[in-house]
């Protein structure tokens, strides 16, 4: 996993690259409002991405710890997992409806960038999209499992006498 990280991030590097070639060329051939835009929408990306990841991975968590309650759960525990899984759900949903302005956006970017944009230009800058989400997707993912490993070798230590 740790060398899978490490390709990811070299990926993520590249892409980074590729990023910052394309927001050259954005720069160079959108109107300042337009270049704005862009570069509002990029930044929203990771960062929208980024929360749907986390408050997804910590709802699954929770809902986990909550598999595990049994009879022996006090109430004050149960109570507490019952409100964070609430809560993370409502978060959740709150940031799907970030996602889709996000992806409204997404929209309206890449149909400013068409008017200015070759067509393989504009198909550099689709793939950047999707390989940066693909990116953060594949990189939380990863660290998730290397942290669940982590986490199982830990109670196995703790195990052996």
């Amino acid at each position: 996993l740790g060398e899978e990280r490490e390709l990811v991030l070299s990926e993520a590097r590249e892409c980074a690259e590729r990023g910052e070639e394309l927001e050259a060329v954005v720069r160079d051939v959108c109107k300042p409002n337009e270049f704005e835009r862009y570069m509002m929408f990029i930044g929203d990306l990771e960062k929208v991405v980024s929360l749907l990841l986390c408050l997804s991975s910590r709802l699954a968590r929770v809902q986990n710890a909550m598999r595990r309650i049994d009879g022996n759960t006090d109430a004050e525990e149960k109570q507490s997992l019952n409100e964070r899984h609430k809560l993370l759900s409502r978060q959740r949903e709150d940031a799907k409806d970030l996602k889709e302005n996000l992806d409204r956006r997404e929209r309206v970017v890449s149909g400013i960038l068409a008017k200015y944009l070759t067509d393989q230009q504009l198909q550099d800058y689709r793939r950047f999209v999707q390989a940066k989400t693909s990116l953060l997707i594949e990189q939380k993912d990863l660290e998730e499992q290397i942290k669940f490993f982590e986490e199982q070798l830990e109670n196995i230590e703790k195990s052996i006498p």
